[in-house]
């Protein structure tokens, strides 16, 4: 029987099988090895160069100190010494270790007994409570990405954490860490971190001091141990874990355990006046570099007066129904800003002091009897307190009661409404008091009726303060300021100039002396210290000020609030000028 020369039938189809399952197979590894690219692409297509970002620039340093060079405030990146981890004192190192990655000598790029722990945690937990990050994916995920957590974002971490294993040793990987990790505050490394909150090097920290920058990388903001006592909670966690490792011995742990109060204790925050003085001086901060400004801050007064505003808004805001308030102190003689808080609470943001324009009330009438002397009259001049109708404007005293014929000191003192306009018409009416508040430095709007002498206009805080300066220091207009330096080099300043005589300026100060000794202001005045000033109440009870002298400085302040809605009984013979006493004790 002759053989076929073609295939039996059956092969034929098997064969034909064969070709279509490999076209699929051929095509589907074609598309995976396309869909593979663009996932990876699509993961990597944005990932930073590690070895440029490695060496990245900062941003410039800004720092404030106040005039004894003692820093008060910083912004922007801090940088301290590069310092390997063998300069360092071994339990340094060892705290971040410790707190961070315990099994740091004992894995590679990932541990994943570390992972595994994790993951148990959180699902007996159901919430993410721990993480199984080693040092070298946070030194990928601080130099290189941040901390967004998505699913793209650890797959860059992984990659990158791959390419620093394979490029660094275990100890410079260690070393990385420890002069990038942000700690707050603008600081990157420990070295920083130990100047700026400790004032050392990192090669002198304590222990206790090392455990509270090991604290800091869980959240360098809410554990700044400038601000925050819970840093050292935290501290101790990071004891705790160094002596379950073998790190310290428990003698150890309980001697830096005891440092701990001291070493974390919060200092002031003052960063009202920092940010004030920030905003005047941007256009003086050179472009990519550091740079040092020399302030006008006292730092003990700065925190006596936020503390002061504080706690009387704590303690007594209900009471008035007020739920904020400003401060500034100012030197007298040159308008130096001594201190500078603008409002309660959070300290930054809208500044009170600086941006807010209030109804002055009776705090206005010093620069109305200031016009007055001008125009001829004396301390001594006679006024009338007594009904006045001006064109259907009858304005009153806020004790609704009249005193007659009395001398202009007499009327400051009980801040009497109608002696008041009648004082603002013998000066030659509202224009001309308009004119003596532009002369002490008050620019705001003022309304040109007979109501601007009961402080209907609007002012700022700071404004009105550098005004009320120029009773205290014969007559001359200062230029409120902050700074007296940069990079050591003076910075050129407003001299204060000759703005009314002195003669009346002076005698409007004495007669403010008047108001706390017998007047409204009666609650400023302190034993065997000169004190003066001038309290300020506006419709509703809602503004209350006290502005006044002592000595040397301008201490006013302000209380109301935001939506300037109405207060109770707030008189600024009340609470503000006991906000004045209390600050103007500690000058």
């Amino acid at each position: 029987m002759p053989i076929s020369s073609k295939p039996p039938q059956a092969f034929s189809r098997r064969l034909g099988q064969f070709w279509a399952v490999a076209r699929v197979g051929i095509m589907l590894a074609i598309w995976g090895a396309v869909g593979f690219g663009l996932v990876a692409l699509w993961f990597t297509w944005n990932l930073p160069n590690p070895a440029i970002a490695i060496t990245q620039p900062r941003r410039p340093a800004i720092r404030l100190l106040d005039p004894a060079g003692q820093l008060v405030a910083r912004f922007g990146d801090v940088s301290g010494r590069v310092v390997l981890p063998s300069a360092l004192p071994a339990y340094v190192p060892a705290a971040f270790i410790a707190i961070e990655d315990r099994r740091f000598y004992k894995h590679g790029a990932f541990d994943g007994l570390g992972i595994f722990r994790a993951l148990v945690s959180d699902a007996l937990h159901r919430r993410i409570v721990q993480g199984g990050s080693t040092l070298t994916q946070q030194v990928a995920k601080t130099l290189f990405l941040g901390n967004q957590r998505t699913l793209r974002r650890k797959v860059q971490e992984a990659i990158l954490s791959l390419w620093l294993w394979r490029h660094y040793s275990r100890e410079d990987i260690l070393g990385i860490y420890l002069n990038r990790v942000y700690l707050g505050g603008g600081a990157y490394g420990v070295d920083a971190a130990a100047r700026l909150y400790f004032n050392e090097p990192a090669t002198r920290l304590s222990l206790a001091q090392a455990a509270i920058l090991a604290g800091l990388p869980k959240a360098p903001s809410s554990l700044n141990p400038l601000v925050n006592a819970a840093a050292a909670a935290r501290a101790t966690e990071v004891l705790d874990a160094m002596a379950a490792t073998g790190a310290i011995s428990p003698e150890q742990e309980n001697a830096a355990a005891a440092q701990l109060g001291d070493a974390a204790s919060p200092v002031s925050r003052t960063s009202w006046f920092a940010l004030w003085t920030m905003q005047r001086e941007a256009a003086f901060i050179p472009e990519g570099e550091d740079v040092s400004f020399t302030t006008t801050m006292n730092s003990g007064l700065q925190t006596a007066a936020q503390a002061d505003l504080d706690a009387a808004v704590a303690t007594q805001g209900q009471k008035y129904g007020v739920s904020q308030g400003a401060v500034v102190v100012l030197e007298a003689r040159t308008g130096a800003v001594r201190a500078l808080v603008g409002g309660v609470g959070d300290r930054e943001g809208y500044n009170r002091a600086v941006l807010a324009r209030r109804q002055t009330g009776s705090a206005i009438k010093p620069i109305v009897w200031l016009a007055g002397l001008m125009a001829g009259m004396s301390p001594d001049s006679t006024v009338l307190d007594a009904p006045l109708n001006l064109r259907g404007y009858r304005p009153h005293d806020y004790e609704r009661g009249y005193h007659g014929e009395v001398s202009m000191t007499e009327a400051l003192a009980d801040s009497m409404n109608t002696a008041a306009i009648r004082i603002l018409l013998r000066a030659g009416g509202p224009r001309r008091v308009i004119s003596v508040a532009r002369a002490l430095g008050l620019d705001d709007n003022f309304p040109k009726d007979a109501t601007m002498a009961l402080g209907t206009g609007a002012v700022g805080v700071l404004q009105l303060a550098g005004a009320y300066a120029t009773f205290f220091n014969g007559g001359q207009r200062v230029t409120p300021y902050g700074i007296t330096a940069i990079n050591g080099m003076p910075t050129p300043m407003a001299a204060p100039v000759q703005a009314v005589p002195a003669g009346d300026a002076n005698a409007v100060g004495e007669m403010m002396r008047q108001v706390v000794l017998s007047g409204t202001g009666k609650a400023a005045f302190i034993q065997g210290v000169y004190t003066a000033g001038k309290t300020g109440t506006t419709q509703d009870y809602r503004d209350g000020w006290f502005v006044g002298y002592a000595k040397g400085d301008i201490i006013a302040v302000w209380l109301g609030n935001d939506d300037n809605s109405p207060g109770r009984d707030l008189l600024g013979g009340s609470l503000p000028a006991q906000i004045f006493k209390e600050i103007a004790e500690v000058l």
